[in-house]
């Protein structure tokens, strides 16, 4: 897998900017100039940047307290300045850099063997930071980790309505004894990856796993509206889950698993216990009485409290159990069954997932985009002609994948991040219908189905006008539609070009399009010489080098197919 990382150069000399795009493209560096202090701000309050390289000679920086105030402004403090300069005597300037944050330094004039194996050290040194931040932000939650990193410490706090979700999955002490160890961890990291993805979906923190037991709170790490309602969703969805992969086991004939789940909001105390290996959790006995609910719920049901039922009752169906005493506590709690989301509050009036009033109202998607993308897969391997070999699914997948890494790199938002996705699953869905000129047939699927999913009008529009955008004659006009073309072309400038460009002559002979060898290269030459071009700065830092590696290749091969023509 391709390691990227977007490498800022700040300098208004054009013969050193040229020099050190040279020496730095390719090797999955994406290269961005900055000539002015007000363009460099537009850049890192869009983009991640994982390594400055500053020219302190510059007119631009008379002043490196313009540069301090530069980096604050970063997406990701995780970077690394290495300051240019044409003399490394002037220890003075040098000293400066250093003490904004500098860690390197280049001399003019350059050694490319130098300047690369030093922005080496520096990208490998930049890839494991984020592996340790991405560690870290598994662990703690992310207000946790920047009073860390402000203070040193964590102050305990009391919070007086957080929400507490228990899971525990039913005689898993009879399954541990009849699963062999490896078996038995891999069905729990299958069960508890999806309920990462849900936690992480209703934004609530999950606090950890206690073999079988999983817990995740809301209300307390976080601001977002209705912890309550959020927390009853998600356990909604996580009941479902283990209910279909159920039916599906005893279809099979496998082992089926069951689960219990409750919750109780209420105050609670949360801090960090340990001196070496630091833990986050949660004390109070809003704690006890949410493990007491899940233990007293029915297999396969959700018990909740009446502090709960107080604030769902209106979106969410439930059934009253009254009064129930509560073992090891004492006294009796008032409990009731989480049912279902009422039929006018869900999509497709079902009762299984909120409709876009219940998602607004919890800020999160509008969209339900994971079912989205499980309808709209199922729908292309289900119907795409079997003549499509190289439009097919995977290559849905591969330009999803792709629009994420450019995405990334150019700096969208999330939302825009989904948005890309979607349209990268949906562009070929045209084919289903016809070879050619289909991309309208794919615009008016994407009108149809995704205002069913909860995408809003905006959104259903930006989509279709970046499926368009793949059609040669029309093309792209936003970034995001640059994004979408930009991963539909991936493939110009990969390694794997040849075998995925066969896979394309392959399927038009299918369609009755035949070339002789020579006229198919003379097509490709054609194409990626007059026709194609990569629109956004990161596509062509990753591709453009390898797409003239090509082209010069075909050109040999259609040397040696004429020289041997002239020679019969």
């Amino acid at each position: 897998m391709e390691r990227l990382i977007n490498i800022l150069i700040i300098d208004d000399n054009l013969t050193d900017i040229a020099a050190l795009q040279e020496i730095l493209s390719g090797f999955g560096n994406i290269i961005l100039i900055s000539d002015s202090i007000e363009n460099a701000y537009q850049i890192v309050s869009k983009k991640q940047i994982g390594i400055i390289l500053l020219n302190i000679d510059s007119p631009l920086f008379t002043n490196l307290e313009d540069y301090t105030k530069l980096t604050d402004t970063f997406i990701n403090s995780s970077h690394y300045t290495i300051v240019v300069t044409e003399n490394a005597r002037a220890v003075t300037k040098l000293l400066r850099g250093f003490n904004h944050g500098a860690v390197d330094f280049i001399q003019k004039p350059f050694n490319p063997y130098l300047i690369q194996a030093k922005i080496e050290v520096f990208k490998k040194l930049y890839f494991k930071d984020l592996r340790i931040a991405q560690l870290l932000g598994n662990i703690f939650p992310s207000t946790i980790l920047n009073e860390f990193n402000l203070q040193g410490r964590f102050t305990p706090r009391r919070i007086n309505e957080g929400v507490v979700l228990f899971t525990d999955f039913v005689d898993f002490s009879h399954k541990a004894k009849s699963m062999k160890p490896i078996k038995l961890l891999r069905k729990l990291e299958h069960f508890f990856t999806r309920f990462d993805e849900i936690v992480e979906y209703y934004k609530l923190e999950k606090i950890k796993t206690i073999g079988d037991a999983y817990m995740a709170l809301a209300g307390v790490n976080e601001n977002n509206p209705e912890p309550i309602l959020r927390t009853c969703l998600a356990a909604i969805e996580m009941r479902n889950f283990v209910r279909n992969e159920s039916v599906l086991a005893q279809a099979t004939g496998k082992q089926s698993w069951e689960i219990r789940i409750g919750i109780h909001a209420g105050p609670l105390v949360a801090g960090i216990i340990g001196t070496k290996r630091f833990s986050f959790d949660v004390w109070g006995d809003t704690v006890n009485v949410a493990a007491r609910a899940q233990q007293m719920a029915e297999i396969d049901h959700i018990n909740i409290t009446q502090p709960i039922v107080e604030q769902i009752s209106d979106y969410l169906n439930i059934n009253e159990l009254g009064n129930l005493d509560i073992l090891k506590r004492g006294g009796a709690v008032e409990m009731a069954q989480l049912i279902s989301l009422k039929n006018e509050y869900s999509l497709f009036s079902r009762g299984v997932y909120p409709n876009q009033d219940l998602r607004v109202m919890c800020n999160i998607e509008n969209f339900d985009f994971v079912h989205m993308r499980q309808h709209i897969l199922n729908h292309l391997k289900a119907n795409l002609p079997d003549e499509l070999l190289f439009h097919d699914i995977n290559h849905c997948l591969n330009v999803e994948k792709a629009v994420v890494r450019i995405g990334q790199l150019e700096g969208v938002t999330h939302e825009e991040l989904m948005l890309l996705r979607t349209a990268a699953l949906f562009h070929s869905v045209g084919y289903i219908y016809q070879y050619k000129k289909n991309k309208q047939l794919a615009v008016r699927y994407v009108s149809n189905r995704l205002p069913l999913m909860g995408y809003n009008e905006r959104q259903v529009q930006q989509i279709s006008d970046m499926v368009l955008a793949t059609d040669n004659e029309i093309g792209p006009k936003t970034l995001l539609e640059e994004i979408v073309c930009d991963a539909d072309s991936d493939h110009i400038g990969r390694p794997d070009y040849f075998s995925v460009v066969q896979r394309l002559r392959d399927e038009m002979e299918n369609y009755d399009k035949l070339y002789s060898e020579e006229e198919w290269i003379l097509k490709q030459i054609n194409y990626l010489t007059t026709e194609h071009k990569f629109h956004t700065n990161a596509a062509r830092n990753l591709r453009s080098k390898g797409k003239l590696n090509r082209i010069e290749e075909m050109k040999k091969s259609l040397q040696n197919i004429q020289a041997d023509s002239s020679l019969s």
